[in-house]
């Protein structure tokens, strides 16, 4: 068990994942027993409504549905926070994780202003996507080769292709969902802009760092050893210093 994954987790992935859990569990105590969601008073309100509070931009996102919105959320995380929390260390990590979720509400509430007004009044978003959305995107950005398998595709795909994809279906269904959705894939989006806005800034800061992994295609690689290799001499001794036969 030492050497359990659990237990190889690093300190803040762990204990996101842990407190998580945790505030759910006690929403679910509260509504059932007290009778009062937790979510309708740590959830993000509209900031033009009574039961906003500034508070909510960080509290709303330990805060889910039902289990399967803290799995995948939590799946997320196990997946592709670890390898970031050791780039990065555990203190710019945390850093890293609260401001895209911070982001993720930030955009949220424009759209509500933007677009629905005084009809959002009522509204309320739970959940840690922004800042799983921010946490793929800088996996993204730092293992663009890294192959992933998604649930839908049985092929592999790079993580930057995967974050690419991601951000085109958000925005697509961002759009269709201002119709009437119950998802806030504007948050999402939120998430990556306001992660690739800190990446950009930690960059220019501390330099490379923070640079993502240079990127080449298998085309690239390839036409280069293809051009390397023909220009190559054929004489195995070319370059060679010796002396002629007494």
């Amino acid at each position: 068990m030492a050497n359990s994954l659990w237990n190889r987790l690093p300190v803040i992935t762990k204990n996101l994942i842990l407190i998580n859990f945790i505030c759910w569990f006690v929403d679910i105590l509260f509504t059932n027993r007290i009778g009062i969601p937790l979510s309708n008073i740590l959830g993000l309100h509209y900031f033009l409504s009574e039961g906003f509070g500034w508070w909510q931009l960080l509290t709303y996102m330990f805060m889910h549905a039902n289990f399967s919105h803290i799995f995948f959320n939590m799946f997320a995380i196990l997946m592709f926070a670890p390898e970031l929390e050791r780039r990065w260390g555990s203190q710019r990590f945390l850093i890293y994780y609260l401001v895209t979720g911070l982001g993720a509400g930030i955009v949220q509430e424009l759209v509500w202003y933007i677009f629905y007004g005084s009809a959002a009044m009522g509204a309320i978003t739970i959940g840690a996507s922004g800042a799983v959305f921010g946490v793929l995107f800088a996996f993204g950005w730092l293992f663009p080769d890294v192959n992933l398998y998604l649930f839908f595709v049985p092929i592999p795909i790079s993580a930057r292709t995967a974050v690419i994809l991601y951000a085109i279906c958000e925005l697509f269904l961002g759009v269709a969902s201002l119709s009437g959705d119950n998802v806030a894939h504007f948050a999402h989006l939120g998430g990556m802009l306001f992660g690739w806005l800190l990446i950009l800034w930690w960059k220019h800061r501390y330099g490379s760092v923070f640079a993502s992994t240079p990127y080449e295609s298998r085309l690239l690689r390839w036409l280069k050893d293809k051009f390397k290799n023909k220009n190559k001499n054929d004489n195995p001794y070319d370059g060679w210093h010796y002396q002629d036969p007494v």
